[in-house]
C-alpha cells in the first residue's frame, strides 16, 4: 500500500461537512472512549478517564477551596423518596431506570437508579440538620447517575455518566442565593481558564430550569458547529425541597425554619465541549492544562548506532522534564509521519522530536500543534536540551491561551444581534451560532420561537446591559436581550 493511500485511510471526515461524523471519529480513534454491550452507555477508555481524572482534580480543588467537602449518597433511591415532590418526578419521569428485583425476589418498594440527588440528600440533611448551628451545610458529591436517554452521543448525551453534584443548605435565602452565583462563578473560572472555553453566564427561563428549582443558572457555550452546550448548571432551590423533606432548624430567636437550598452539577458532557470548541480536521487539541500528555517526544532513528545515541539523549531529556510537564516517549516501530499524526489526533499540544542531529547539536525540535493549521505550517522552535525545563511550561501557556482566544474569536463571529422574528429564522438557517435578541420572558413566545426554528433560550446574560426594545415575537416590551441558538 503506498504511503499516500495510507494517508487517505487515516484522513478523519471533514468536521465542516460532516461533524457528526468527524466528533465520534475523533473520540474512537483517539482512544477516548468506545461503545457498551449496554445500549446508550459509553466504556471511558485510559486516555480518555486520564483527561477527565485532570479536570476533575482542578475543578476538586475549586470546589473545596470555597469550603465544601466532598461525601457519598447511595446510587439507589427508594421510590417514596422520589414521589415526594411531584414537579421534581414529573421532571426526570420519563429519564427513570427502576429496580423491581433482587435476584428472585419482587422487591417491595421499587428503587431508582440515580438520576440526580435530590431526594436522599433532603432525607438525610432532615436527620442531621437541627440547628442553625449546623448550618451551612455544603456538600459535594463526584459520582455516576443515570438517565435513560432515547437518542445517545458518546460524551454528550449517554444513559450513564459521570458527574459531580454539589447540595447546600444554608440559614437565609441571602446566603444560598450568594451560593448559587458563586459557584457558577467557579464553573466560568474552571472552564474558561482550564478548557480554554468562552462562556456566557445566564439565569434560565421558567421554561428551562431544573424541575422543582426557584431559579436555574447556567454556563453556555458554542461549540465548533455553531450549536450551543449547556456547559454547567446551579440551582437556587429555596425551600421547595426543604418542605417536601421536612429539612428545618431552630433558628437564633428560637422559631423553627426551613433551609434555603442550592445544587450545582457538571459531567463528562465537558469532554465532548472539548473536542467540539478545539478540534480540527487533524484530530483532538486538549488544552494543556488538563490534557493527559503535554509533551509527546518522538525519538527518530534509522540505525542501532542512532537508536543507541537518541535513546541516551531522551533518557536525559526524560529526567529533567520529571515534575516540570506531562510527558510520553513515543518508542513504537511507527514511521515518525506516523506518530506524528498519531499525537496529533490525540491532541497532545507539543510534540518534542529527537533524531541524531539535534542530540549532537544538545538541542530538541518542539512543535505546537495549536498551529498545526496555520499558513505556512505549524509553529517550530529549536530548543537547547538544557531548556527545555524551563521553555517547555511556558509554550504550554502559551498554547492555552491561544486556544482561549481563538474559541473567543469563533464565538464572536457567530454572535449576532436580531431585530425580528423574521431575522431571526433567515440568520440561523444561515449560519448556526448565538443569536441575541429581545424576549418579553412568556413562554409562550418562547416556545413558539423553539417550535418554528428549532432554536432554545439558552440564558438571560448576567451581565447583559439594560436595552429596551420589544419582543420579537409578539412585540411586548422587552429589557434586555436572551441568548437563543440550536443546541445539543
Amino acid at each position: 500500500m503506498t504511503q499516500e493511500r495510507a494517508r487517505e485511510q487515516l484522513a478523519l471526515p471533514d468536521p465542516a461537512t460532516h461533524f457528526s461524523d468527524w466528533y465520534t471519529d475523533v473520540i474512537l480513534r483517539a482512544g477516548l472512549a468506545d461503545y457498551s454491550p449496554v445500549r446508550g452507555c459509553m466504556v471511558i477508555r485510559p486516555y480518555g478517564y486520564a483527561l477527565w481524572e485532570h479536570m476533575q482534580a482542578r475543578l476538586d480543588a475549586r470546589i473545596k477551596a470555597t469550603g465544601h467537602q466532598n461525601a457519598y449518597f447511595p446510587l439507589f433511591i427508594p421510590e417514596s423518596l422520589l414521589q415526594k415532590e411531584a414537579e421534581h418526578v414529573e421532571g426526570f419521569a420519563p429519564e427513570v431506570a427502576w429496580v423491581t428485583a433482587a435476584g428472585q425476589e419482587q422487591l417491595e418498594e421499587r428503587l431508582v437508579v440515580r438520576p440526580t440527588s435530590e431526594a436522599i440528600i433532603g432525607t438525610m440533611y432532615a436527620k442531621w440538620i437541627q440547628s442553625w448551628r449546623d448550618l451551612p451545610v455544603l456538600l459535594n458529591q463526584w459520582a455516576n447517575v443515570v438517565r435513560w436517554e432515547r437518542r445517545t452521543a458518546l460524551f454528550l448525551r449517554t444513559t450513564e455518566f459521570l458527574w459531580q453534584e454539589g447540595h447546600t443548605a444554608h440559614r437565609t435565602e441571602e446566603e444560598a442565593r450568594e451560593e448559587v452565583l458563586r459557584m457558577l462563578e467557579v464553573y466560568r473560572d474552571f472552564v474558561e481558564s482550564d478548557l480554554a472555553i468562552p462562556v456566557i453566564k445566564g439565569r434560565k427561563s421558567e421554561e428551562e430550569k431544573f424541575a422543582g428549582a426557584q431559579a436555574t443558572y447556567s454556563i453556555e457555550a458554542l461549540m465548533g458547529d455553531g450549536r450551543a452546550l449547556q456547559a454547567g448548571t446551579s440551582h437556587e432551590l429555596g425551600q421547595h425541597f426543604a418542605r417536601v423533606f421536612n429539612i428545618t432548624f431552630q433558628d437564633m430567636d428560637g422559631e423553627r425554619r426551613y433551609v434555603w437550598q442550592t445544587s450545582w452539577g457538571v459531567s463528562t458532557r465537558l469532554i465532548g465541549a472539548i473536542i467540539m470548541v478545539h478540534g480540527d480536521r487533524k484530530g483532538l487539541r486538549l488544552p494543556p492544562r488538563v490534557a493527559p500528555v503535554q509533551v509527546a517526544i518522538v525519538p527518530i532513528w534509522r540505525s542501532d548506532e542512532e537508536l543507541a545515541l537518541v535513546r541516551e539523549a531522551v533518557a536525559r531529556i526524560e529526567r529533567a522534564l520529571q515534575g516540570a510537564v506531562r510527558w510520553q516517549t513515543d518508542w513504537s516501530e511507527q514511521r515518525p509521519g506516523w506518530k506524528f499524526n498519531e499525537w496529533e489526533l490525540r491532541g497532545a499540544p507539543l510534540r518534542l522530536e529527537v533524531g541524531p542531529r539535534d542530540v549532537r547539536e544538545e538541542r530538541a525540535t518542539v512543535v505546537r500543534q495549536d498551529t498545526r493549521l496555520d499558513e505556512g505550517g505549524p509553529r517550530k522552535e529549536a530548543i537547547p536540551m538544557a531548556a527545555l525545563p524551563e521553555r517547555l511550561p511556558v509554550l504550554l501557556e502559551e498554547v492555552q491561551q491561544a486556544l482561549f482566544e481563538r474559541a473567543a474569536a469563533f464565538r464572536a463571529a457567530r454572535t449576532r444581534r436580531v431585530e425580528s422574528k423574521a431575522e431571526f429564522a433567515e440568520t440561523l438557517a444561515a449560519q448556526r451560532g448565538f443569536l441575541l435578541a429581545h424576549w418579553c420572558g412568556q413562554t409562550a413566545c418562547e416556545r413558539q420561537l423553539k417550535e418554528e426554528t428549532g432554536a432554545t433560550l439558552r440564558c438571560i446574560p448576567l451581565d447583559a446591559p439594560e436595552e429596551p426594545g420589544a419582543c420579537i415575537v409578539c412585540g411586548a416590551p422587552s429589557q434586555r436581550r436572551g441568548v437563543f441558538a440550536r443546541a445539543y
